[in-house]
Formats: C-alpha cells, sequence, structure tokens
C-alpha cells in the first residue's frame, strides 16, 4: 500500500458520520490502518465495512470520549495490537444553542466533557505511546469560533477557543518528543449535525441562506474538504507544523 499514510496506525474519535467518517476514508485510502471509534458503534461500523469493502483497513470501536478509563484502553490497546500508534485524531464534539444565561450547568458541563475533556484524555494517554515509538501526529478538531464569536453559541465557542489553546500549549509541551500537534478550524460544514438542524426549522432555506452568507464563498464546507485538511496536518507533508489552527472556513474569517 502506498500513500501519505502507508503503514500508519491512526485512531479517529466521532468517526461515525461527517467529518470524523471523512476522515477515516481518506486516511484509509492514503494507506493508514485505522480505529474508527464512536459513542454509536452502529454508525461506525458502517463506516469501517465501508472501508473494508474497499480492500482497506479498518476496525470499528464504541467509545465514549468522557470515559477517562475507556479512552485509555482503547488507545493503548490500539498501540499493542499494531505495535505503535502514529496519529490521533480528536474529532468527536457536539454544539448546541444557547447565550451563557441560557445554558445551564449540566449543559455547560455535558459540552466541555465532550469537546474539551475529549481532547485531553485522547491525547494524555497517546502523548507517551508516540514518544516511546520516536513520535507521531495528533490532530484537534476546533472551529472557526476559536477565533470569532457567534450569536447564540456560549458554551460551544468556549469550548472551542479551549481546544486551540491547549493545542498550542501541547505542541510547545512536547516537540522535542518529535510530536506535532496541530488542530483544524472548520467553518460552518454541510454535516448530519446542520442536516438534523435544518429538519426542525421551519425555514430551513432561511437558516441554510443565513449560515451560507457567513462564509465569503457563500456556501458550507464538505466533511472532505476538512479530511483533506487533516490529512495534510497527519502527514509528513506538514513536518513543518506544529501547534498550528489551520482555517478551514471558506473566507469566514476574512471578512
Amino acid at each position: 500500500m502506498t500513500g501519505r499514510l502507508a503503514g500508519k496506525i491512526a485512531v479517529i474519535t466521532g468517526a461515525g458520520s461527517g467529518i470524523g467518517r471523512a476522515a477515516g476514508l481518506t486516511f484509509a485510502r492514503e494507506g493508514a490502518h485505522i480505529i474508527l471509534t464512536d459513542h454509536d458503534l452502529d454508525a461506525v461500523e458502517a463506516v469501517a465495512r465501508t472501508v473494508r469493502d474497499q480492500g482497506l483497513n479498518a476496525e470499528a470501536v464504541a467509545l465514549d470520549v468522557t470515559h477517562e478509563s475507556r479512552v485509555e484502553d482503547v488507545v493503548t490497546d490500539a498501540a499493542a495490537r499494531h505495535g505503535r500508534l502514529d496519529i490521533l485524531v480528536n474529532n468527536a464534539g457536539f454544539g448546541f444553542s444557547g447565550s451563557v444565561v441560557d445554558t445551564d450547568e449540566a449543559q455547560w458541563d455535558a459540552i466541555m466533557n465532550v469537546n474539551v475533556k475529549g481532547v485531553f484524555f485522547g491525547c494524555k494517554y497517546a502523548i507517551p505511546l508516540m514518544a516511546a515509538a520516536g513520535g507521531g501526529s495528533i490532530v484537534n478538531t476546533a472551529s472557526t469560533t476559536a477565533n470569532v464569536g457567534i450569536r447564540d453559541r456560549a458554551a460551544y465557542c468556549a469550548s472551542k477557543g479551549a481546544v486551540a489553546a491547549l493545542t498550542r500549549a501541547m505542541a510547545l509541551d512536547h516537540v522535542d518528543q518529535n510530536i506535532r500537534i496541530n488542530a483544524v478550524a472548520p467553518g460552518t460544514i454541510d454535516s448530519p449535525y446542520f442536516a438534523e438542524i435544518f429538519a426542525k426549522d421551519p425555514n430551513a432555506a432561511r437558516l441554510r441562506a443565513e449560515l451560507e452568507a457567513r462564509q465569503a464563498m457563500n456556501r458550507l464546507g464538505q466533511p472532505q474538504e476538512i479530511a483533506n485538511a487533516m490529512l495534510f496536518l497527519a502527514s509528513d507533508e506538514a513536518s513543518f507544523c506544529t501547534g498550528s489552527l489551520m482555517l478551514v472556513d471558506g473566507g469566514w474569517t476574512a471578512k
């Protein structure tokens, strides 16, 4: 198998749909053996079957990234069975609407547990394994909202800002171990998450037009476009990148 990730062992969280699914398919096509994880086992097993149907290598594992011992088990098991762990993509995450006034403590804790603590747990257990093997690459999913605020998404903006800051701090802490740690910052992506939002809105066309207008390109991004950025950051082509926040936002922050 030839490709930009030939022979690499990669764990991807939140891989059951959207950006995570696209990343899994892309990494597998580029030669990686991928361990796809998601809280929805049926969804991630379907993705793994799609990969294997193409003659490529994939495993599906149920994982709730808020459970530290489970994250540790999945990461260490992957390294033990394959001899090393080369790549970790911390993609699991979610969002909800609300200002700080509208957000209760349980909602705040839930989004911080998944979007921030999930990244913390993944890196906490992957980094020592990568260091022992001579290095590796970690890609976190942040958001354009790490750089700009948006209305009615206070907790989500806070969580993604934390991911960006954590990425930079970890990159400095572990650069001497040959571990590169970067993040992608997607704009608004045409994903199952937004499909559900559109389905519930009585004026879905209006809402979609408003979301498209955020981007200078006047359209929503595609999961594959984010997966392509993740592929670059995970690969040796990004050998001089660490602590980076790669904007893939259709020109949102250029406006």
